[in-house]
Order: structure tokens, then sequence, then C-alpha cells
């Protein structure tokens, strides 16, 4: 039985590199994931519930959230999809839930990893590790990278921003903007999954295949006219995917 937790705030050393929140409603397994983000050098906060998650996201920004599945009130596949409604923060979801269909789940509400409890910690920072690098570059500004149009869309590697040909911004995970970017990147390219792993890191949510169809597949009801018979990123038999619209650069 998990033991009920208020709101709490743990102490955490100025000088971590990366500030975490964690949203899970066991006392014991948030305190043991404080401590071990705080031995990485990460500072870490930890809250029990979508009430208090909302009430410190209000106060402070962070660089990812740990998110429990099996929450009271609100669950985290529901938090993991009203975030993503309004933000593209890195999102790990940490449960017991260890179906298949919940990974996929999951990730197809916008989560950027799923680690299923229990867990090792070495995987886990790894996981962690990984997801702050990819945002930390996603971030950064690349001059070189010039604004890309395709079919009327528009795309901008330098601001991490999608629009459609109306010019309204569409929002995207980090995960879901490195796919369709590596696409725009390779155009008329057949590209199998594991070269889209390499590009973009998107695989490490479990078995590669899942990982990057599910990308794939979300990045698809955002751009396609019909994503249920798609004209833009075409499956190839036994070879992956191939971006099929003429890419260019933006005027």
């Amino acid at each position: 039985m998990a033991k009920p937790m208020n709101n709490i705030v743990y102490n955490v050393p100025t000088q971590a590199s990366s500030r975490i929140l964690v949203v899970e409603d066991d006392r014991d397994i948030a305190s043991m994931l404080i401590d071990l983000m705080t031995e990485a050098g990460y500072a870490a906060e930890a809250v029990g519930s979508s009430i208090e998650m909302d009430r410190v996201l209000k106060k402070k920004d962070f660089h990812l959230i740990v998110l429990d599945g099996m929450l009271p009130g609100e669950d985290g596949f529901s938090i993991c999809r009203r975030i993503r409604s309004f933000d593209t923060i890195p999102i790990l979801m940490l449960t017991a839930r260890t179906k298949e269909i919940d990974r996929v789940v999951g990730l197809e509400l916008g989560a950027d990893d799923y680690v299923t409890k229990p867990f090792k910690s070495r995987e886990l920072l790894a996981r962690i590790k990984a997801l702050l690098r990819r945002s930390s570059y996603s971030v950064q500004v690349k001059p070189k990278q010039e604004p890309m149009t395709f079919a009327g869309w528009r795309i901008d590697p330098v601001t991490r921003e999608l629009t459609d040909r109306d010019g309204f911004h569409v929002s995207l995970t980090t995960a879901e903007f490195d796919v369709l970017l590596v696409f725009c990147q390779n155009p008329r390219k057949v590209m199998n999954r594991q070269e889209i792993l390499a590009l973009t890191h998107a695989g490490s949510a479990g078995p590669v295949e899942r990982s990057i169809d599910v990308h794939v597949s979300r990045v698809r009801q955002k751009i396609e006219p019909n994503y249920k018979d798609p004209t833009f990123i075409k499956t190839v038999r036994l070879g992956g995917y191939i971006f099929t619209p003429e890419v260019a650069i933006a005027p």
C-alpha cells in the first residue's frame, strides 16, 4: 500500500545541472528516486498528485518530469496527455503497468520514455541522461539549419516550430519533432528504423521497431491529410519509411 504523500520538496544542491520533477504518490519510492537523482547531480523535487504537480509547475521550471502511471485522482496517463496539450517538456513514465499495450499507450499519449517497476537504478539514470541530452540538444541554436517547407508546411530546426499552411503552430513532442526533422533532412530516401533511431535517439522507450513506429504514427496524425492513408510518410515493406514531399529551403 502506497503511503500518502503531501507535496514533499527536497533540498538539493544549487549547482545541480538539471531540474527534475518526480510525480509519485509512494513516499518510499519518491524518496529513493530523489536520493538517486541528487547523487547523480540533478536538482529534484517530488509531489504526490496532479494537483500538487500543477501547483509546482506554475511556480518553477523543470527540464524533465518523471511520472508515475498509477496515481490517486488523475492518473499518470491522463496527466501525460494533458501536459502534451501545452508543453513539450520530456516525460519519462515510471509505472508498474508492464503490459506492452500500456507502454504503447503511454508513448502515444506523448511520453518520451517508459520504464517499468521494478527498475535498475543505473538504467533509469541512463534514460534520464539520454532524455535531458536530447532535450538540451534540441534547444541549441544551429544557425546553419535553415527553415524548410514541404507541402505547405514549414519546419524550423532552430526555433523547433512547425506551422501548417495557414500559419498555425502545431505542437510536437521532442521526439516527434526530431523524427519529422530527420525525414525533412532526408526526403525521398528510404530510412530504416535503426537509421532513424541513430539520428534521433527516439527508440529508447522499448523495442526499437515499436518505439519508432509509435513516434511516426503520432507525426502522421498531425501532418497527414488522412493519417489512416498516409501519403507524406509512407511505409516501405521490409525497408522502413520514406518521406515523399519535396522539401525546400524556406524563403
